[in-house]
């Protein structure tokens, strides 16, 4: 297993979503996932250190899990069949069905830990290179912009 940490959330062009970025540590891969609009602004409003009114659900979750003294927690991405990303938490030795977004969400909420298997990293992970200046403008772009920038006028 390959351990990973969320890289951020970008927005990608109008119609395809947003997209979460899940870097191997110590690595230059990445895993790619389509995620939804609700689920990226739930981790993008987590890593920008912004704490809502009210808790969100993922907050709740990690709230839960704490107050009941849960310390052998685990989030893990373990495969892709037809571009849909399969995950799992284990919590203390129970296995649940889980969204890769929603183990992101967890991750930087309570600091879970996330990993994958070496084989999904070899099947869909995609290199990264240091950013240059013009990459690292790019990728600014991307997490300023908003489908409403593209409307016709």
């Amino acid at each position: 297993m390959r351990d990973l940490d969320v890289l951020g959330v970008r927005v990608t062009m109008p119609g395809y979503g947003p997209l979460l970025l899940l870097q191997e540590v110590d690595g230059t891969r990445c895993l790619p996932i389509w995620i939804g609009a609700n689920e990226a602004s739930a981790i993008a409003n987590a890593l920008d250190g912004i704490v809502p009114p009210r808790p969100l659900t993922h907050d709740l979750f990690a709230s839960t899990l704490a107050e009941l003294g849960h310390t052998a927690v685990r989030g893990r991405v373990m495969s892709v069949t037809d571009g849909v990303f399969i995950g799992e938490l284990e919590v203390e030795g129970h296995v649940i069905a889980a969204r890769p977004s929603d183990l992101a969400a967890l991750a930087v909420r309570a600091g879970i830990p996330l990993s994958c298997p070496d084989e999904l990293l070899d099947q869909v992970g995609i290199e990264i290179d240091e950013p240059d200046d013009e990459v690292e403008r790019f990728r600014e772009f991307l997490d300023n912009v908003s489908p409403d920038d593209f409307d016709e006028q």
